[in-house]
């Protein structure tokens, strides 16, 4: 394997190609707003990361269609909070707690991680699994992130992006280890994917039907709508399919289904958005690291998104209701864990 350290200096306003291998290419460079942009294209597409942001995945593109969300955003910002910069198809929710924050909870939206700021960002070229030497490269993109804060937590974050030559998959990794001598550290996370609105799209996943159910609680960004209570009536009533973006243009505000306890269903799991076009997108993971699958839809004139799956190790709703239903992870001193995601435009 070859490892490219990254140094701040190289993200400019003109573009600067870093290292090639094959026919993959990174290239940096910087937004308007002062953000470092890190992009990895291949033949069939590219991925831009933020390497010193939370290594948040900007956008997505395979074959010419952008995979992102629609959003407010024509650039990404400088923010420590999520929704100040909420443009970009990925992001990484947590680590000590995520998702929407309860009345009695103390932290931000989806954690402290998001925004992060990296202390090291860099390369690493190898060959592709299963290929001879020189068959096939593999870039992945790592970035390193040490938290800690005194009387509290102290944690290393490696989250990482991988994209190899031909594909129209990314593979999306985060290793994380407390770094404490002797507390335990509360951990919950979850791979936030924003997926594109696909009208007339229909959903599929290797769960039985009715794995999904709606979700029956109003976090407090939602501001509900007569109509918008009876679309959740007709959800539970049958009478929308779950299943199906078909008449989801009305979902304003969002609306939210979850799926718990994945590994009963299987180990390897995989989550499909198919277009009437005939596009796929796909995204696969292991029940056993992320057992909780949650699916948020909304349409409205300034953001459209169906993201299909954000798999996590608990519901988004806060870290005191993952620590009541049991899905907050103590993760012990010195201990590690590691998730890893695969998601794109599935060949076919």
């Amino acid at each position: 394997m070859i490892t490219i350290p990254l140094s701040r200096e190289i993200f400019t306003a003109t573009p600067t190609t870093v290292v090639e291998a094959g026919t993959l290419r990174a290239t940096a460079t910087v937004h308007p707003s002062g953000i470092a942009s890190l992009t990895i294209a291949n033949e069939r597409g590219s991925v831009e990361v933020l390497p010193y942001m939370g290594q948040i995945i900007w956008d997505l593109v395979f074959d010419g269609i952008s995979l992102r969300m629609d959003n407010m955003f024509s650039r990404p910002r400088p923010a420590t909070e999520i929704t100040a910069t909420y443009g970009c198809f990925a992001f990484h929710s947590g680590l000590l707690a995520a998702g929407c924050p309860a009345p009695d909870d103390d932290h931000p939206l989806h954690g402290e991680f998001p925004c992060a700021p990296m202390d090291a960002a860099w390369i690493e070229i190898e060959d592709a699994p299963g290929s001879g030497e020189g068959a096939g490269a593999v870039m992945r993109v790592v970035s390193s992130y040490e938290y800690v804060m005194g009387f509290g937590a102290h944690y290393r974050a490696r989250p990482s992006v991988a994209l190899a030559e031909s594909a129209t998959m990314i593979d999306i990794a985060l290793d994380v280890t407390n770094l404490s001598a002797y507390a335990p550290m509360p951990l919950q996370y979850m791979c936030h994917m924003n997926y594109a609105f696909v009208p007339g799209g229909a959903m599929r996943q290797t769960l039985p039907d009715g794995a999904f159910q709606l979700r029956r609680t109003i976090p407090a960004h939602v501001t509900p709508t007569p109509e918008w209570r009876a679309l959740n009536e007709d959800i539970l009533a049958g009478r929308l399919n779950a299943d199906s973006l078909e008449g989801a243009e009305a979902f304003d505000p969002e609306i939210v289904y979850f799926a718990d306890d994945l590994p009963r269903y299987g180990k390897d799991l995989e989550f499909e958005l198919a277009s009437p076009d005939g596009r796929v997108f796909t995204t696969r993971f292991s029940s056993e690291e992320l057992p909780v699958a949650t699916r948020w839809i909304l349409h409205n004139p300034d953001q459209k998104v169906a993201a299909f799956v954000l798999p996590g190790t608990s519901r988004p709703e806060g870290r005191n209701a993952a620590r009541e239903a049991g899905t907050l992870i103590e993760l012990a001193a010195g201990q590690s864990r590691s998730f890893h995601v695969t998601t794109g435009l599935k060949e076919g």
